[in-house]
């Protein structure tokens, strides 16, 4: 099976049944009724396709784009049009199976049972009732492959696109031209969820790691001592895989993996054959031997929850939700605020996946990087800065939010962007009342020690001027910023793959009590 065909085979569950309300989908074009808008007077004409009505404000597809105009005093003609004056709000989410079919599913059920709401899923999707019978929200998901998601994304047949991959420069750009607004920031890009890929093999008593580039070359069909397999329902992850780690490289993935429908049958199959690979999701790893991420200077890096939750694992992602700047039905609001709640968090990680509520590490508990830094120290950073990073962090305590940047740039990530988001809001909320905030900033090692120190303690700052501008320059009487910054002296990851640099230069979060 080539790797087209097997993006192509990716399961259409619902897309094919009806899709949304409004919306006919099978063998053909995507149709949709017109529907016209009018004043009373004919002074206001507006028509188009009906997307979304937040209570007050109705908008509509048209030619040009997007169009929101106050339904007061509006009346509607087409066999389309909405009851408005009964209007039950409808949110439409497409993408990625990982999420709509295993995540989003549990997290519906847990936000009705927690409003002491029923649900009845049917092939629309669900229908969350109140206790009196009352239909207060419907949400329909549907799976589609990345690019026919986003195709109806941006043509406004979808409210939420869920994807397992950060889009790129050029879908950021359509989606603007198309009215959706600016997908690459953290407001209209939410991260549900991280996700990661496992490498896998047959159990044994041998080797458990695999290099990083003999991984690269196994998927490109260069490696001798692996056959490779994978699965159709992860395509859109081997597609990130593809992009980040294998390009660096100059390599592809090959056209003649071996495929199977579902994960479990991937694992099940590795777990009883000798020689092959796959990469697996995290949480499904089943059977198989999962096996670290190995670096030709020797540091390794394996899946668990803590290197997922930091993204000190390399083939970490983020799982989002990318949303049209739009003003959105309240009970549509309350929902999509709550996937960030800790009850959430708690679905997320029940769910297999790594939820998004920062976490503590105490210096005690970081034994393999203290390690790493002591291995790694010669003589750009020596003995002296070591201690004196010791000596800054001990009384501290790491929080699991780590901010990277994009490739090249100054620019923070999609995770890093959410990652201000979230703890500035924590900040607002009181919970880290009385205590001191220090960014402290980490490079890669090439280049001189001196300007890589510079490098980090540059960026340390960058990450607190964005926390500052999200907190809107209020920051509570009782919390204080601080930065500092130590250079290469704490690497994660080998700095002979672009991959092994891009991990090593971060900002981590530590916290202690304020003096």
């Amino acid at each position: 099976m080539t790797w087209a065909r097997l993006i192509r085979s990716i399961r259409l569950r619902k897309l094919c049944a009806a899709i949304f309300a409004a919306l006919v989908v099978c063998a053909g074009p995507v149709l949709a009724e017109d529907v016209t808008f009018r004043s009373d007077d004919n002074a206001v004409v507006v028509t188009g396709r009906f997307v979304a009505f937040d209570g007050a404000v109705v908008t509509v597809a048209t030619p040009t784009g997007p169009l929101s105009f106050r339904a007061n005093g509006m009346e509607c003609e087409g066999a389309g049009c909405p009851d408005l004056d009964d209007y039950v709000p409808n949110l439409r989410m497409v993408g990625a199976a990982r999420i709509a079919d295993v995540l989003m599913p549990s997290l519906i059920d847990a936000y009705a049972r927690e409003k002491g709401w029923t649900v009845r899923e049917d092939t629309s999707g669900f229908a969350l009732s109140r206790q009196d019978g009352t239909i207060s929200l419907e949400i329909a998901l549907n799976v589609a492959p990345a690019e026919a998601a986003f195709d109806l994304f941006v043509d406004q047949f979808a409210d939420v696109l869920l994807s397992v991959r950060e889009l790129t420069t050029d879908e950021v750009s359509l989606a603007r031209a198309r009215g959706l607004g600016r997908l690459d920031t953290a407001r209209q890009a939410r991260i549900l969820a991280l996700d990661a890929l496992v490498p896998v093999t047959k159990a044994s008593v041998g080797n458990l790691s695999i290099d990083m580039g003999a991984l690269a070359e196994a998927f490109a069909g260069a490696n001798a001592t692996y056959s490779v397999v994978t699965s159709a329902d992860i395509a859109a992850q081997m597609s990130g895989f593809e992009d980040r780690m294998m390009r660096p490289f100059g390599l592809s993935l090959t056209q003649d993996i071996q495929a199977f429908e579902t994960v479990e049958d991937v694992t099940d199959f590795v777990s009883t054959t000798a020689d092959r690979l796959a990469l697996v999701p995290y949480g499904l790893t089943r059977n198989a031997q999962p096996l670290a991420l190995k670096g030709a200077c020797g540091l390794e890096a394996r899946a668990a929850f803590l290197p997922l939750k930091t993204e000190d694992y390399p083939l970490t992602f983020p799982m989002f939700l990318y949303l049209p700047q739009r003003e959105r039905h309240p009970r549509i609001d309350a929902f999509l605020d709550w996937l960030r709640s800790p009850s959430a968090q708690l679905v997320i990680r029940r769910a297999g996946f790594v939820d998004q509520a920062a976490v503590p590490i105490p210096l005690a508990d970081q034994g393999d990087r203290l390690a790493n830094a002591i291995v790694s120290a010669g003589v750009e950073v020596p003995l002296g800065e070591l201690q004196r990073m010791i000596r800054v962090l001990a009384p501290q305590v790491r929080m699991s939010s780590t901010f990277r940047f994009e490739p090249g740039s100054t620019r923070l990530d999609g995770q890093s962007r959410s990652n201000v988001m979230q703890l500035a809001q924590a900040i607002r909320d009181g919970r880290f009342g009385n205590r001191q905030l220090m960014f402290v900033g980490f490079s890669d090692g090439r280049g001189p020690a001196d300007a890589n120190r510079d490098l980090s303690a540059a960026r340390a700052d960058a990450v607190r001027r964005a926390v500052e501008a999200a907190l809107g320059s209020r920051l509570p009487n009782n919390v204080t910023l601080d930065i500092d910054a130590f250079g290469e002296a704490l690497p994660m990851a080998c700095d002979d793959t672009i991959w092994g640099q891009q991990i090593n230069r971060r900002v981590e979060l530590w916290v202690s009590d304020a003096g």
